[in-house]
């Protein structure tokens, strides 16, 4: 039996057969044990009615009459074993024999035994403690005697056999329609529990085909439905991972073919003697190779950020001498287009524990970011301020602003919000995805905020060194 569906049906239906067989055996002791009770309560309650109209018709109990026999019962030895309840007396050879075994002794005011019975001869002497026990028997408001039985007499009284064939007929119907009802409750639970894990076979059977693309109905809010609903997410993801994958192929494909065709195209037409060798026409190859070369380097040290293999070497720094660091690479750029760059640091701000380089180059790609989009004569504001165990950089620029619909998406790899803009203007797409793996490797986060048409700003946090 492989089918987990079959194993649930038959554990379910296991368990109920065990509960019923138990609930059986215990109603049919208790009910036999209760039968036993009632019988006895009746016969004592007989006697002691049956002995009272002697001792109102006679004034005295003589010539009382023995019990009668109890219905339902076998009095050939007394119970516990064969052995009577109360161990014989050490003058026990002196006095007359005992009767046979009686259920019930009657006892007179003087605490005598009237009648044989629980082990006791007439005229034995009953202790006061198990008199205490008994039913008192009275005459006109007035008690003139007790009636006394042994307990463990109920559990010798038995139903007759036609009262405990119906009884256990009845009960084997009753646990007969609960097993059934048990099996089929069993199956329909059985096939809902077992139902989101057949979905999800379908579906990863599905998605080990290439179909990406799988989503389960979310059915119940329970383990099964969070089940069904990280499915869905993982689904989810691996469908856009898989979308960025393809998307980062084609990207690197086309950032990769311009460059070399250019290179490969000016090869050709200084080998045939179409261009003659030139300055300007070995600079364009240079240019164009060492834009391959900072390409794949870029894709390197994604690659490694993704392995987790990105060297860190972290140390002590202020927060204002990476600024200008910064700042000292592009002033001359900057200068060209007439952009004013800004260096705002608050004071006693403390040091960063962070690989310089690393966070150099985050900065010089936000820097190079900004000048490309603010316009000449702008300004473009760096600063550093501390925020409880964190140092805040910011990089504002007053360019156009980015769209909303592009924040989310700015730190993409090979994402660029204006379409129409070359490659070889707007860079290869690369920057704010490395920066934002660089702040990531410093246990810090990066994102940007920006309102159209009044500028943008691009915000990283990193830990202080305490």
């Amino acid at each position: 039996m492989r089918s987990l569906n079959s194993k649930l049906v038959l554990a379910f239906l296991v368990v109920s057969l065990i509960g019923t067989v138990v609930v059986a055996v215990y109603l049919g002791l208790t009910t036999t044990n209760r039968f036993g009770r009632y019988i006895l309560d009746q016969y004592v309650e007989q006697q002691a009615s049956r002995w009272a109209e002697h001792y109102r018709a006679q004034g005295s109990w003589a010539g009382v009459p023995e019990a009668s026999p109890v219905p339902f019962a076998d009095w050939g030895r007394p119970p516990g074993q064969g052995a009577p309840p109360r161990a014989e007396p050490p003058d026990a050879e002196n006095r007359k024999p005992r009767p046979r075994w009686n259920p019930v002794l009657l006892v007179d005011q003087q605490g005598r035994a009237v009648t044989a019975g629980l082990g006791y001869g007439v005229g034995d002497t009953v202790p006061p403690k198990a008199i205490t026990r008994g039913k008192p028997i009275q005459v006109d408001g007035n008690v003139v005697g007790v009636v006394l039985t042994d307990s463990r007499v109920s559990t010798r009284l038995s139903p007759r056999p036609s009262f405990l064939l119906d009884f256990y007929r009845a009960l084997g119907v009753g646990a007969l329609g609960a097993t059934c009802a048990a099996l089929l409750t069993s199956v329909l639970l059985a096939h809902s529990l077992t139902r989101p894990i057949r979905e999800i076979t379908t579906a990863t059977q599905a998605m080990a085909k290439g179909d990406l693309e799988q989503r389960i109905p979310v059915r119940s809010k329970d383990e099964l439905g969070t089940m069904a609903e990280s499915f869905n997410q993982m689904s989810a993801e691996l469908a856009r991972a898989e979308g960025t994958r393809k998307q980062m192929t084609a990207d690197i494909a086309h950032e990769l073919r311009t460059p070399l065709s250019l290179i490969l195209g000016h090869a050709e037409a200084l080998s045939d003697g179409v261009l003659p060798p030139s300055a300007e026409s070995f600079d364009i190859i240079y240019d164009e190779a060492q834009r391959l070369a900072r390409l794949v380097e870029d894709l390197r040290t994604l690659s490694l950020f993704d392995a987790g293999e990105l060297p860190l070497y972290p140390k002590p720094v202020a927060p204002a001498d990476l600024l200008e660091r910064a700042v000292a690479a592009y002033r001359p750029q900057a200068g060209e287009h007439g952009i004013e760059l800004v260096i705002s640091t608050s004071a006693a701000l403390p040091e960063v524990v962070v690989d310089p380089d690393r966070i150099g180059q985050v900065l010089s790609n936000l820097l190079s970011n900004a000048l490309r989009h603010t316009p000449d004569g702008g300004r473009i504001v760096l600063a550093a301020t501390a925020t409880g165990n964190e140092a805040r950089f910011t990089v504002q620029d007053s360019g156009p602003g980015i769209a909303p619909q592009d924040l989310e998406r700015v730190f993409d790899r090979f994402y660029r919000a204006d379409r129409s803009r070359s490659r070889g203007e707007g860079g290869s797409g690369l920057g704010l995805a490395i920066s934002r793996s660089l702040v990531q490797s410093h246990g810090g986060r990066i994102w940007a905020e920006s309102t159209p048409e009044q500028g943008a700003t691009f915000s990283f946090t990193l830990p202080v060194s305490v």
